[in-house]
């Protein structure tokens, strides 16, 4: 793997880097849903603040599942370059968008809908980061074919694991493309407000649980993981804000493209 971009005496870290993009391409496509609901909003600068929340968040909530060793250490785990939880950033960057489309007056199940392709394309690229640098999010050793040692990863190992990232980087992308689908298809057909958002807790969450029966994260609610947990949370919630959402009377966006 590459965890690292050598420019001369410059070091630049391939996990930063694939976040950064992860942003841009993000902000881009809420720019673009935001065009086609007709929503008058700075889509650039809310990515900018969500990623940085979602970042601090993902920190902050993996210093969090170790107590114990944060507190030993928490100078150098803080300001380390790994050890980012995905429940974290979602946290963090969630509660930053719904706080900054309150501010801009956006209608919040259509701007919810319309952050969930742009999330999930980010979360993909931003996985891509996690394959290159080798920080620890690959999964269990495997025969199969298509296993992958991270000799020189940021967290080495020489076993042939499970490339989780890669797996998570193509099913996010299928989502998002999926979601983004389904965002055009309920506009065309006035369907309720909230819908995507919905199918995005749902399936995200029904995704990344499956993944975790791979991965090395250890177990602790009811034999699951953290993100387990987390997940079949979101599972449930995405279920039962379904069934809230079909029952809200439809209101027609600004425009539909």
């Amino acid at each position: 793997m590459i965890p690292y971009l050598h420019l001369g005496p410059v070091q630049i870290p391939t996990f930063g880097l694939m976040v950064a993009l992860a942003l841009i391409i993000a902000a881009y496509i809420l720019h673009a849903d935001f065009v086609r609901r007709g929503l008058k909003a700075d889509a650039f600068s809310m990515i900018t603040i969500a990623g940085v929340a979602g970042i601090a968040g993902a920190k902050l909530y993996h210093l969090l599942e170790s107590p114990a060793e944060f507190f030993a250490n928490p100078i150098g785990l803080i300001f380390t370059r790994y050890g980012f939880a995905w429940f974290g950033g979602f946290l963090g960057g969630f509660g930053a968008m719904i706080y900054l489309g309150h501010r801009a007056k956006l209608p919040f199940w259509e701007f919810l809908d319309a952050c969930t392709p742009a999330a999930s394309f980010g979360y993909a690229i931003g996985r891509i980061g996690c394959f290159l640098s080798g920080d620890g999010d690959y999964g269990r050793p495997t025969n199969l074919p298509w296993g992958m040692s991270f000799p020189n990863g940021v967290v080495p190992t020489t076993e042939r694991v499970h490339p989780t990232p890669l797996y998570e980087f193509f099913i996010w992308m299928f989502l998002a493309y999926v979601l983004w689908r389904v965002g055009a298809s309920a506009l065309q057909k006035k369907k309720p407000a909230g819908l995507v958002f919905c199918g995005y807790l749902l399936f995200t969450g029904i995704a990344r649980f499956l993944i975790e029966i791979v991965r090395i994260n250890p177990r602790s609610f009811f034999g699951m993981s953290n993100a387990q947990a987390a997940s079949a949370a979101s599972v449930l919630l995405g279920i039962a804000l379904f069934f809230f959402v079909v029952r809200k009377p439809v209101t027609a966006p600004a425009t539909a493209k």
